[in-house]
């Protein structure tokens, strides 16, 4: 113990040597900026890498920061799941015998009752600022993902989680030479009564029973351990020194599941990284956030639509990695206030996960889209398992709310088990082959995906009495909740699209791979299910004999249009008709009881439509209603304008990245195989830019409006190809360095791998 404390001091002074020297850190018009610090965990400044994260607040007189892991779960299985009843016939039996309460015992309300599985907070690092005087500045920047605060007597505090190393650093200069850090455990052991509450404001940490963790501090160093259940336990340190008035310190914190291999715990980790220092480190830390925001920018004239988008994008660069587990409901925040988090801080795969993941593609991040894709390639025998359990199938099933491993959760079943997520998730992965065009990816991982997603729902489905198939029994989230009526006799019309979708593109996939047999099969299976209900008048309904008639959060029963785009406007008259009375309808049923998820989303759908202003006033009633001051989704509305009547504030954060992807969709669309620049920007917005949006295809796209004119288009042909582009002139009379066709509007090239575009107006 002696010598590894010697050589922790040694690397400290050497790093202190380093951390002398002021950094320069980069103020811009998109930071985060306040004259005091927030009071609550959820207003906090967001720091992380997609493993560890930091939120930077006050509580009660400290500065607090709230330490987190993604990989930090309590993994216990939900018993109830380990049942002879655990089957889905077992479910449409009691469906049709009207004993559907007995479903909601058994499934549902363990989900609601017990405390885990859940995703568990870290700790806390605090600091007494009550002698610093008056905070005069909390400020993010969002360039360099470093939080700094000032005090009137001019004391500095900065602090950052490294973009790649998994520990955090702080720094604070001016302070008295006993100042230091405190290590607070989350309270799991605090004295008095736990109460079961509700799985939307949190569980009480007590609940989960955890042995009382071991804190000991070592001179310069704090070190707490944590036991949770079966053998799991994870480590949390910090390290610091000071040097004259200067405060420098840097922490970790670490998992181990003892069936896994063994990780490095976070002291190692720190002490490796303390002989970098923290200069050194902040460099390395900056560069990759620097090349990050080299992959897509945007200028355009709304500054709350423009600043709303750079803080969506710094978020997504915070919690997505390649190597990381999905964007769980809270990602790297977990809740700090003595409670589990909201909903568990579990991943959802009927709404949330896939959200999340939207602005990754024409956004140009493909490469932090990857662990989303290989989490779920890694568990895909665990779900396999679930499939052949619950389904009693072959194929490909997700259970719709999983623990980090992949696990069943439970909750409500109709989309906690329900038989269509994988397909939804089976449409990221052909995302980002046609984002990519990687054939080698498409071989080996997309299209093995999507067949064993299109082999379940042909053994799951049953024939009608008009010879096509059906679901035994479809739901359509969150209809209706979690009663028996949430189930339908006949497949909804969300279901019916995911399943759609999965053979059209299985179809297409085993195609291009060169399969006509497996192509000749998906096609014909595609044929055996019927098409979409439809109103004459008010346009997709939710099923047969259903329509949509009141007002709700889950846009589910119009996915046929949009993500999915088997109903587009490129596809004819008829197809804009029915998108028209859909969301003209889905528009006239009010928004009352729609979340901050439900405006991204109509924005994204707005945009598709080519209805720019429409788009743009409610993606600014998401960004000025449904989020905090640190511009984090809330669900509820927060300034009772009347446009939910949800004024709870459980944070999510699918709701922000899905308004990402609608600002991206308003400025370049590229789903219908065309490309078109600024589809859907309001008139007012005469002057505008964006740099090197992905489109499909596997095209950098960049583009300039200049006095409500496109002068300059600039396309790299990333892998080669056709290029389609919709001509954004108006006129002729363009100039083009390469050879090109129009036809009907459309500017058509022939390009080789890397080939440059550029396009403008004849002078």
């Amino acid at each position: 113990m002696r010598n590894v404390l010697t050589l922790s001091i040694f690397l400290i002074v050497m790093a202190c040597s380093k951390t002398n020297e002021d950094i320069k850190i980069t103020f811009g018009n998109h930071d985060l900026v306040s004259t005091s610090l927030a009071k609550s965990w959820d207003e906090a400044i967001p720091l992380g890498n997609g493993i560890i994260g930091a939120l930077v607040w006050q509580k009660e007189g400290l500065l607090r920061m709230s330490l987190d892991n993604v990989n930090l779960w309590d993994l216990r299985p939900m018993e109830n799941l380990n049942t002879t009843d655990y089957k889905f016939s077992w479910v449409h039996e009691q469906w049709k015998r009207n004993n559907y309460k007995e479903v909601q015992n058994r499934f549902d309300e363990p989900y609601d009752n017990s405390p885990a599985p859940s995703k568990i907070p870290g700790a806390g690092l605090e600091f007494n600022i009550e002698n610093l005087g008056k905070t005069i500045s909390a400020r993010l920047s969002v360039e360099d993902a470093i939080c700094q605060v000032k005090w009137g007597n001019g004391i500095e505090f900065n602090s950052f989680v490294h973009a790649t190393d998994k520990v955090g650093w702080f720094k604070i200069k001016g302070v008295p030479k006993d100042f230091k850090p405190t290590l607070i455990p989350p309270a799991y052991n605090i004295a008095g009564k736990s109460d079961a509450e509700s799985p939307v404001t949190g569980q009480d940490l007590r609940r989960l029973k955890y042995p009382k963790g071991n804190v000991v501090e070592d001179g310069n160093s704090i070190t707490y351990t944590q036991e949770g259940w079966s053998g799991f336990s994870y480590n949390v340190n910090v390290t610091w020194l000071q040097v004259d008035d200067v405060l420098v310190g840097c922490w970790s914190i670490s998992a181990d599941f003892q069936e896994r291999d063994k990780k490095t715990v976070a002291k190692d980790i720190v002490i490796e990284k303390l002989d970098e220092g923290y200069s050194n480190t902040f460099m390395t830390h900056k560069q990759w956030w620097k090349d990050y925001w080299k992959k897509s920018s945007i200028s355009i004239p709304d500054q709350v639509l423009e600043k709303q988008w750079y803080l969506e994008q710094y978020k997504f660069g915070s919690v997505a990695r390649d190597g990381a587990p999905p964007i769980s409901l809270q990602a790297i925040w977990t809740a700090d206030n003595g409670k589990l988090p909201p909903w568990k801080g579990d991943f959802h795969h009927d709404l949330n996960t896939q959200l999340s993941y939207w602005p990754s593609y024409s956004g140009n991040h493909l490469d932090l889209e990857n662990g989303f894709l290989e989490w779920m390639l890694k568990y895909k025998d665990t779900f396999k398992k679930y499939t052949k359990e619950y389904y009693e199938s072959d194929g490909l099933a997700v259970p719709g709310v999983t623990t980090l491993t992949g696990e069943p959760m439970g909750g409500w079943i109709q989309y906690s088990f329900g038989p269509t997520i994988s397909a939804w998730l089976s449409q990221h992965f052909y995302l980002h082959w046609r984002f990519s065009m990687d054939k080698e990816f498409l071989k080996e991982k997309a299209y093995p995906w999507i067949r064993d997603v299109a082999i379940f729902l042909e053994e799951i489905s049953v024939k009608n009495n008009n010879s096509y198939r059906k679901l035994p029994i479809s739901s359509s989230p969150e209809i209706h909740d979690n009663s028996r009526e949430a189930w339908f006799s006949e497949t909804t019309n969300f279901d019916l699209a995911a399943i759609r979708w999965t053979y059209e593109k299985a179809s297409e996939l085993a195609t291009e791979l060169g399969n006509k047999e497996e192509a000749e099969r998906w096609n014909n299976l595609l044929k055996e299910w019927p098409n979409f209900v439809v109103d004459k008048t008010e346009g997709l309904m939710v099923a047969p004999e259903h329509p949509y008639k009141e007002s709700h959060r889950h846009f589910s029963h119009l996915m046929a249009f949009h993500p999915y785009g088997l109903i587009d406007y490129a596809k004819g008259e008829d197809h804009k008709i029915i998108i028209d009375n859909t969301i003209n309808h889905l528009i006239s049923k009010g928004s009352d009881y729609w979340t901050g998820y439900s405006y991204s989303w109509l924005g994204n759908l707005q945009a598709r439509t080519f209805d720019g202003e429409g788009a743009a006033e409610t993606l600014r009633v998401f960004a000025e209603n449904f989020c905090l001051p640190n511009s984090f989704h809330v669900n509820g509305e927060q300034h009772n304008k009347g446009y939910s009547k949800y004024k709870y504030r459980p944070f999510t954060l699918e709701g922000n990245f899905a308004f990402a992807s609608g600002i991206q969709e308003m400025l370049m669309k590229s789903n219908s195989g065309i490309i078109h620049v600024f589809p859907a920007i309001p008139k007012s917005w005469s002057a505008l830019i964006f740099s090197t949006l992905r489109a499909e295809g596997a095209f950098l796209v960049s583009a300039k409006k200049e006095n409500g004119k496109t002068t300059n288009v600039y396309i790299i042909a990333e892998k080669g190809g056709v290029l389609k582009l919709k001509n954004p002139f108006n006129i002729s009379k363009i100039k083009i360095n390469s050879e090109y066709t129009i036809k009907d509007g459309i500017i058509i090239i022939n390009t080789t791998i890397g080939q440059e575009i550029n396009i403008s107006l004849k002078d």
